[in-house]
């Protein structure tokens, strides 16, 4: 059964970037440890969405605009849908769909192309929150980095009760605390 689900990296005082939409604190930590649990993660997810800042902080970062094949190596051959307001570019061959409105409009044909496997919300937070508030968030991956910044994006700008929250496990993850939270609704 399909699931959408929130994978994120976020500082200790929950921010996914700072007040430059910057990942260099994310960057700063030595990975390790967290490279299998994500290659595990990543064969559970049929689709991918994310929001457009999201979007264009990784073509930019990752140069994917000019290094087309690198976009496959990064997301295998899933499609990845961007929820947008303005026309962007996609990286040529890539499986990008661009949608525009209200997220509650596509959930159908999301779970249509995750073919049974979970959809991965990238990023960011306020586009998990939209999900929250379609009734359609199901689980909160979220990896606590040694790090924090004093203003940013925060991970999830909505406000959610105690009882909406299920703690599933909690991990460690090379130098990250990787804590699972299934939505209850």
């Amino acid at each position: 059964m399909t699931r959408f689900v929130f994978l994120t990296a976020t500082t200790l005082n929950g921010h996914l970037a700072d007040e430059q939409d910057s990942l260099d604190w994310l960057f700063a930590v030595d990975p390790a440890g967290t490279e299998q649990p994500q290659a595990d993660f990543m064969e559970g997810v049929g689709v991918l969405v994310q929001g457009s800042t999201t979007y264009e902080w990784v073509l930019r970062e990752a140069k994917l605009l000019d290094e087309v094949a690198d976009w496959s190596k990064h997301y295998g051959e899933r499609p990845s849908y961007v929820f947008t307001s303005r026309e962007l570019p996609a990286p040529e061959g890539a499986d990008v769909r661009f949608r525009f409105g209200d997220v509650a409009e596509h959930l159908d044909e999301l779970r249509e192309a995750a073919d049974g496997k979970d959809v991965w919300i990238v990023g960011g937070g306020d586009l998990a929150g939209q999900f929250l508030d379609a009734g359609a968030l199901d689980r909160l991956e979220l990896s606590f980095a040694p790090a924090t910044v004093a203003a940013g994006r925060p991970l999830l700008p909505r406000t959610i009760a105690p009882s909406s929250l299920r703690l599933v496990s909690v991990e460690q993850r090379g130098r990250f605390a990787h804590l699972v939270y299934d939505v209850v609704r």
